[in-house]
């Protein structure tokens, strides 16, 4: 983290996918080898059970177990597109059928909006107005 910096805007991690917003260096768009620090540090540490065998697609493709090689990344426009993303990162648990409402979900950045004051713990519940853009 010391050589390659970036800042952690909102995250959530999902049993088969991950989304996050980060923020790095001036002039520095360097994502690729963030994203293979990360993963070889991660795919290291993990716990035994979840380095399963890749299945022979993975393996014709070149890819390990846990991780994709690919990602996707998107350069934010402004702050309406900043926080169209910021929602759909932690609406993303009850999208996928996880939980009832975002405050359910421990792995996501949604807590420390809650704790900064920046949502309210009920955001996102049905019946509960929330900003637009959830995907």
């Amino acid at each position: 983290m010391k050589k390659r910096p970036f800042v952690i805007d909102a995250v959530v991690i999902l049993p088969e996918h991950l989304h996050c917003i980060w923020t790095l260096p001036p002039f520095d768009a360097d994502f690729s080898t963030r994203w293979r620090l990360i993963k070889t540090w991660f795919t290291k540490h993990c716990e035994n059970k979840y380095k399963v065998k890749p299945n022979p697609s993975r393996i014709k493709n070149g890819e390990p177990a846990i991780w994709q090689l690919r990602y996707w990344e998107h350069l934010l426009r402004d702050e309406l597109d900043f926080e169209h993303h910021v929602n759909y990162i932690h609406y993303n648990p009850v999208k996928h059928g996880y939980v009832n409402k975002p405050s359910d979900w421990k792995y996501s950045s949604f807590h420390r909006y809650v704790k900064q004051s920046i949502i309210a713990d009920n955001w996102g519940v049905s019946g509960i107005s929330f900003p637009d853009g959830i995907g």
